[in-house]
Order: structure tokens, then C-alpha cells, then sequence
């Protein structure tokens, strides 16, 4: 199975700016700098959403990012929303929704507890 071309969604993210892709799990997260905003599962686009964003993507009617947990069986579903069909035709709006998904991700505990550990580490010892 050959590998996923890594830019293959630069012109997409355009006009929000530049996107890096890793691997995650069985797919792939899209980074903005060291914050993850998305994900990439069987090419579909995910974004990271709260309360507020979240209604958005229920408006256009896209569902969340689920997956079933191996110990119980039990379906996980996960506050990653999938990308409404229209955007993948339209750089300038998707640079809304990613910006979106951005200041989510950024407020996140996740990257505060990153940014904390960084930050601990550069600090000289006494």
C-alpha cells in the first residue's frame, strides 16, 4: 500500500496557512505549528471542536469521529467533527472552520499541559 502524499492537502489549507501531517493512530493529524486542529481518517477531514464551534458542524449535519474501544466493545464518540462536504471545494471558508478548530485546540489542557512541560524543561537548574 503506497504512503499518503504528505502535501496532498496544501492547496485546501491554502489560505489558512501551512499544515503539517503525522501520523497518528491508523490515520494521520493535521498540525499547525505543534497544535494538532485535525485529523485524518480514510481521507476524511476532522476537526477538533467545543461547545461553540460544535454547532456548526451539527448545522451542516457532519457527524463525529468514533471508534470502538477493543477492551469493552463500547463506540467512543469524540468532540472531532468531520468537515462538511462543501469545504473541500472552498480554501476561504475552510480557513474559518480551521482557525476555529485552531483556538480550540490551543485552548485545549492538552497543549497547556505540553506547553507547561516545555517550558519546565528550558528553565536552567539552580
Amino acid at each position: 500500500m503506497p504512503k499518503p502524499d504528505p502535501h496532498r492537502f496544501d492547496d485546501l489549507f491554502r489560505e489558512f496557512g501551512a499544515i503539517a501531517l503525522k501520523r497518528f493512530f491508523g490515520g494521520e493529524g493535521i498540525y499547525s505549528g505543534d497544535i494538532m486542529i485535525g485529523m485524518i481518517f480514510d481521507e476524511r477531514i476532522y476537526f477538533k471542536t467545543d461547545e461553540t464551534t460544535r454547532k456548526a458542524f451539527l448545522a451542516e449535519r457532519t457527524r463525529p469521529f468514533t471508534f470502538k474501544k477493543h477492551s469493552t466493545g463500547e463506540t467512543v464518540v469524540t468532540t472531532w467533527f468531520a468537515l462538511p462536504d462543501r469545504l473541500y471545494d472552498d480554501p476561504d471558508d475552510l480557513a474559518h472552520w480551521a482557525r476555529a478548530a485552531f483556538d480550540v485546540a490551543a485552548a485545549s489542557s492538552t497543549v497547556s499541559r505540553k506547553r507547561t512541560r516545555t517550558i519546565s524543561k528550558r528553565k536552567p537548574s539552580r
